[in-house]
């Protein structure tokens, strides 16, 4: 049985002498705020007695500052499945990230296995268990936590030494553990980083259709949801949808009395917010005359792109890569139109297809 764990001093004595490694993994909740809530963190430690499963509740005060001491502990190698917004819940809740990190999920892919594999289907496909799926959407912030809960829970994180230790040995075996290191590394930077995402048009389909000044107007309006989002703890669409401000973005109006008169026709609308989001639209950003065209994509040379996809498939297949773990279509469209490779294409990958993509680009 897990050990359930609310006092964060016995949380520290259990890693007063620190493992090699910990199995880790969360349960969050992000249904109705920006920043997933950490509502569960689930241990796994290699005992002399076989496995040892803790689970934390980071609910208990000063249970997440015990907590960020053992995440920050470099002596410690944390094995997680897929931990992207686990990150980001422990970068919000402990102001930290688990360092180092191996990533089974990614290191499945750079293993030639499978890209994007669940938790339960590489356990299955590794180790031949088959793991229950009935607490997906539980109420993890409850107490107490059901023992069904706290099972399904246990389970995240018990097979994860044998999903690491077969993994490194495929990737150590194919020369690829520092391509696993660079690329954890790149996901936690971006986990860690403060910064609001500089270019938040280019996701959306509908800045296609803008022009410059409308796309600029709509660069200020989504950074300006993306800041109050984060301060106000609140999901995005429930500050400004992106119909909405693309709609303001495109035909802006002309004082915030019509603003105010555009807010109270939408059903959606942060009526209470027309001072603030006039004030975004109305204000320049000191680098909007850097923004990247989104209109492009609309011009954008399809025959140059489907060249690019196909040198990238046949590399693919030469290393026995999944699609879409080498390039995706979406780092090769940046990559096309704007000349650059981006930071998602830099380090091994750079290496790795530059020769074949050079004489492609430069045509």
């Amino acid at each position: 049985m897990p050990r359930w764990i609310q006092d964060s001093a016995e949380l520290l004595a259990r890693f007063a002498t620190p493992p090699a490694r910990i199995g880790l993994d969360t349960e969050f909740i992000r249904e109705r705020t920006y920043w997933p809530q950490l509502a569960l963190v689930q241990i796994a430690i290699e005992t002399d007695d076989g496995l040892d499963i803790v689970l934390v509740d980071p609910l208990v005060p000063g249970m997440t500052a015990a907590l960020a001491t053992l995440l920050a502990d470099t002596r410690i190698l944390k094995v997680m499945h897929s931990p992207s917004e686990d990150l980001v819940a422990f970068k919000h809740a402990c102001n930290t990230v688990p360092r180092p990190l191996f990533d089974t999920q990614l290191a499945a892919a750079l293993a030639g296995i499978a890209g994007g594999m669940g938790y339960q289907r590489l356990v299955e496909s590794l180790t031949g268990v088959t793991l229950a799926k009935g607490e997906t959407r539980s109420d993890w912030m409850r107490r107490p936590l059901s023992p069904s809960q706290l099972e399904y829970a246990a389970d995240d994180v018990r097979h994860l030494f044998e999903l690491h230790d077969a993994l490194d040995a495929d990737l150590t075996r194919l020369g690829r553990r520092a391509w696993l290191a660079e690329d954890a590394e790149r996901t936690l930077a971006n986990a860690d980083s403060d910064d609001v995402e500089r270019w938040p048009h280019l996701s959306l389909r509908s800045a296609q259709f803008l022009d410059l000044g409308a796309q600029r107007r709509l660069v200020r309006l989504l950074r300006w949801r993306d800041r109050y989002a984060r301060d106000n703890d609140r999901p995005r669409t429930w500050i400004l949808d992106n119909e909405l401000a693309t709609a303001i973005a495109r035909t802006p109006p002309a004082d915030i009395e019509a603003l105010q008169a555009q807010l109270d026709a939408h059903p959606k609308a942060p009526r209470k917010l027309a001072d603030a989001i006039w004030t975004a639209l109305q204000t320049p950003l000191a680098d909007e005359v850097d923004a990247p065209d989104a209109s492009v994509s609309e011009r954008r040379d399809k025959q140059a792109l489907r060249q690019l996809q196909d040198a990238v498939a046949a590399r693919s297949a030469e290393l026995g890569l999944p699609d879409g773990v080498l390039a995706s279509r979406r780092w090769l469209e940046s990559l096309l139109d704007h000349g650059e490779w981006p930071d998602a294409l830099a380090g091994w990958r750079r290496e790795t297809l530059e020769p074949q993509l050079r004489p492609l680009l430069e045509r």
